[in-house]
């Protein structure tokens, strides 16, 4: 998504995606303290939900790779000449069932993957002190900032969800944007940080930054579950 109105990037509102929820008790399960994997392709087809299993391979498209002048992959559209270079993706959760109360300060990312999309199937951990979802789920949502390789533009994905085999009674820090901080980590947000905000008429969180901010050391995310995000955090063990 790029150069649209907040209302309309949200959860991909221009589409119609967040008004196509999925069938009522249909939730994507995160494992406190364990791992989750999802399907990473450009259309249901080239995933298990697709028709034809002869399309699940190990891209989340055609098979064979193909390439820009400039030595991009351009399809699928990965934006990135590979994997080494994929800037990474998150998942952030908020605890609202209703995707109309669900706003930047309660979407808190939770969980970091690196060099990716790349692959078709990937995996996210989940921090062991995640505490369950009220009924009727939560609201989370996907995301991600490619460095390159075509037009800037962001990506922000709508999913219910759930947190399995959790008693945590821990409660979610209010989301802060994030800040680029790849040259002086003294800058790097400590705690629950809002998913990245940027190149849209309005609604951007993140401002004036010198290359893509990407969902990486970059911006101040570390790899893997986020366990700084709640209220009485030890921010003091941020990175630094």
């Amino acid at each position: 998504m790029i150069d649209l109105t907040q209302k309309d990037w949200w959860f991909q509102h221009y589409q119609g995606c967040d008004k196509e929820p999925p069938a009522e008790g249909n939730y994507l399960e995160l494992p406190a303290g364990g791992s989750f994997t999802v399907e990473i392709a450009t259309n249901r087809a080239f995933t298990t939900f697709g028709h034809n299993r002869n399309f699940n391979g190990y891209f989340g498209g055609p098979q064979e790779l193909e390439y820009t002048p400039w030595g991009c992959v351009s399809y699928p559209n990965l934006h990135t000449p590979n994997q080494t270079l994929a800037p990474g993706t998150v998942f952030a959760i908020s605890y609202q069932n209703s995707i109309d109360k669900v706003t930047p300060e309660n979407l808190v990312v939770f969980t970091v993957r690196y060099k990716t999309p790349w692959q078709r199937v990937t995996s996210y951990d989940v921090p062991k002190d995640l505490p369950p979802c009220p009924p009727g789920g939560c609201t989370c949502a996907w995301g991600w900032i490619p460095m390159g390789c075509g037009q800037p533009n962001m990506y922000m994905q709508g999913h219910k969800c759930i947190v399995t085999g959790s008693t945590s009674t821990k409660k979610l820090a209010a989301a802060k944007p994030p800040v680029y901080c790849e040259n002086d980590r003294s800058k790097c947000v400590q705690g629950a940080k809002q998913m990245i905000f940027y190149f849209q008429k309005d609604g951007n969180n993140v401002f004036n930054v010198p290359k893509m901010p990407t969902y990486n050391e970059v911006m101040g995310f570390s790899e893997g579950a986020q366990n700084d995000i709640f209220e009485d955090s030890n921010l003091g063990s941020i990175v630094g």
